[in-house]
């Protein structure tokens, strides 16, 4: 592993200008591509000592053995530069946003004497213009065989449009008036490009014109006695709407814009890409990407905006593009996509209307796309056992973690600390095992102390039912599959204890100081056969007792995925634990000073309306209804949740339904 102080240049020989950095490795491959507004400064960043570093930097300079730039006189022009050598040499470090589905475009080749529309995928070609891309090839198929009746262009191939030209008779499409047949001469070449850009213009988003015309000729048509061209005008005209019936308004002004939503997690990013034009939806497109390089949002923005239009024809960038987070150097990039384009592009975050909605939205099929992406590569058997070997392997277990348990403590700023345990079974979730920990007596927010009450009272828990329990290797009764090891059944009803057997390993959110204080806790109870470790938030480093350094899993391992989905559910539960308590806890409190409301009858009041919010929406009248609650009461405490919303002492998030302090 090479030393990045072996290849540190001096101080003194790095400019202070922008430009663009490349790391190799020792066989001369560009690993990380960068950019700079100060070389010097943004360099030093990387030969800091390796304890300082994030992670994933670290494995880039260690792998990496010589670094070189390229001074630029801009910060555009480094820009531009840093897009063309990602390109041209797919650092492995980078951020790479590839699609693996190729979505397809329509288009239309403009370069043509007598230009095509077709439908088709891959990569653009000079020459053609592309609408799109769809998110099914049969939709614009569909809108491309309606709208052929209303602008009848050529969309046979070369080889039938050259055949048709030689017997002097058109194709079918010819026939049934869906191409102008320029292949036998029915329409000239200058006829059939005004045909072209009448599509074109009409795909683009200008439809309002081209409907009114129509409309106008039909009428004429009418007046005029022409009712057979007025019929067609009539067709045509329904065809054009059910062409814009499969694609929904969303923007009142006609404004033109891509809007980008992402969902991330440490590991991976699901991008989804809605294109407007004309203030419709004309395309969508997504996918989920590796994230393996460090940086938040706004980086990801920018690399994603980058890898999407910096090598883009001035018509794919939109006058407009909604990201959820601003990229760190938005002037630069609006910028050089603005010279790009040769025209203003702005790139904000929308704020308030339809633009925030419609961002909104984007973004929920982003996190709906990775949750499917994350449960197709969870549900498959080959890579469940994959995973637990690379476990097994990474962390020397004497035998594959069948069942893994993983432990999380969850608090606000140290009041109602709660933990909770969640169980997985041949690499899936087994939620019936869930268990929850109310933690008590604890001053502070002590994480580690938490966790080691957790692991304490669980473990004491299975040598007490090992004392008092038979043991069973028969399928689980309450799923009919079998065992991973010897079960402990209740030998009074034959039914697992609640805590069945014991765990291949037992996972903790944290890292040294959790797993430690785990560690101590079976010692303390004589438990030597559970394997601990600790899974770091972020930097996704996996603790082994009493080892100084972390195992690194590479990026890639299905093992780290496996641990990480778990180590997030075991959030996720305790983080749904905590809140439902704070919730009943702010309730409560708010009750306090109701004249005649005592204990008792607060705890009837929370358990028949179960929120906050139900409670503020009720009327006096359904509150008296409520069991020992009677009209004056359900009056005063009416008042009491009114005017605690008045004064801010909490507030209700109205799309979750959850209480906040304010």
């Amino acid at each position: 592993m090479p030393d990045p102080q072996s290849y540190r240049p001096k101080a003194g020989e790095i400019p202070t200008q922008p430009g663009v950095y490349r790391f190799r490795d020792p066989k001369g491959r560009v690993i990380y591509v960068g950019k700079a507004n100060s070389l010097r400064a943004r360099l030093a960043n990387y030969f800091q000592p390796i304890v300082n570093l994030h992670p994933r930097t670290a494995t880039m300079v260690t792998t990496a053995a010589s670094v070189e730039w390229t001074v630029v006189n801009s910060e555009v022009e480094a820009l531009a530069l840093e897009y063309s050598w990602i390109k041209e040499f797919d650092p492995r470090f980078n951020v790479k946003y590839r699609d693996d589905k190729s979505y397809p475009w329509l288009a239309v080749t403009v370069g043509e004497e007598f230009p095509r529309v077709m439908v088709g995928r891959g990569a653009k070609r000079k020459g053609t213009r592309y609408f799109g891309p769809y998110a099914h090839a049969w939709a614009i198929r569909e809108t491309v065989d309606v709208l052929l009746r209303v602008f009848p262009m050529r969309s046979c191939s070369a080889g039938v449009f050259k055949r048709s030209a030689q017997i002097g008779r058109p194709c079918l499409l010819g026939y049934i008036d869906k191409c102008a047949a320029p292949c036998v001469g029915n329409v000239s070449a200058e006829e059939h490009r005004a045909i072209v850009d009448d599509f074109c213009d009409f795909m683009a988003g200008h439809t309002a014109g081209f409907m009114r015309r129509i409309e106008k000729e039909m009428y004429a048509a009418s007046d005029a006695l022409d009712f057979e061209k007025a019929a067609r005008l009539r067709d045509d005209l329904a065809a054009m709407e059910r062409a814009l019936e499969k694609q929904a308004v969303v923007f009142g002004d006609g404004a033109d814009a891509d809007v980008v939503g992402l969902a991330e997690d440490p590991l991976e990013v699901g991008v989804q890409i809605f294109y407007v034009r004309g203030g419709r939806i004309r395309g969508q497109r997504g996918w989920v990407a590796d994230r393996v390089e460090e940086g938040e949002t706004p980086e990801l923005v920018e690399q994603l905006l980058l890898q999407l239009y910096a090598g883009e024809e001035a018509d794919g960038i939109p006058r407009e593009i909604l990201v959820p987070a601003l990229p760190p150097d938005t002037e630069t990039l609006e910028q050089l996509l603005s010279d790009v384009r040769g025209a203003k592009v702005r790139i904000r975050v929308p704020q308030r209307g339809d633009k925030r909605t419609l961002q909104e939205t984007v973004a929920k099929n982003a996190a709906q796309a990775l949750a499917l992406h994350k449960t197709k590569r969870a549900s498959d058997l080959t890579t469940r056992n994959r995973a637990l070997e690379e476990i097994q392997e990474a962390l020397e277990l004497d035998e594959v973690p069948l069942r893994i348990e993983c432990y999380d403590v969850s608090h606000l700023q140290g009041t109602e600390i709660v933990a909770s345990m969640v169980v997985f079974e041949d690499g899936l979730a087994r939620k019936s095992e869930y268990r929850r920990f109310v933690i008590k007596g604890q001053d502070g927010s002590d994480d580690v102390r938490a966790m080691h009450e957790v692991i304490t009272r669980r473990f004491k828990r299975l040598l007490d039912e090992q004392a008092t329990s038979i043991v069973s290797t028969e399928a689980d009764p309450s799923t009919g599959t079998a065992a991973s090891g010897p079960m402990l059944v209740d030998p009074e009803t034959g039914r697992p204890r609640k805590f069945a057997y014991a765990p291949g390993l037992v996972v903790v959110d944290g890292g040294a100081p959790q797993v430690a204080a785990a560690k101590r806790a079976l010692d303390e109870l004589g438990i030597d056969d559970v394997p601990v470790v600790g899974l770091a938030k972020r930097l996704e480093e996996v603790w082994v007792p009493e080892e100084e350094d972390p195992v690194i899993l590479p990026r890639s391992s299905e093992g780290l995925y496996l641990l990480q989905r778990i180590r997030d559910e075991a959030h996720r539960f305790a983080i749904t634990h905590h809140r439902s308590r704070r919730s009943r806890t702010m309730v409560e409190s708010l009750l306090d000073d109701v004249p005649g409301l005592g204990e008792v009858r607060r705890r009837t009041l929370l358990t028949h309306f179960g929120s906050l919010k139900k409670l503020r929406a009720a009327t006096a009248e359904e509150i008296a209804m409520v069991p020992g609650i009677g009209p004056t009461t359900a009056a005063a405490i009416k008042k009491a949740v009114a005017e605690t919303s008045k004064d801010g002492r909490v507030s209700v998030n109205t799309a979750t339904g959850e209480i906040e302090e304010s």
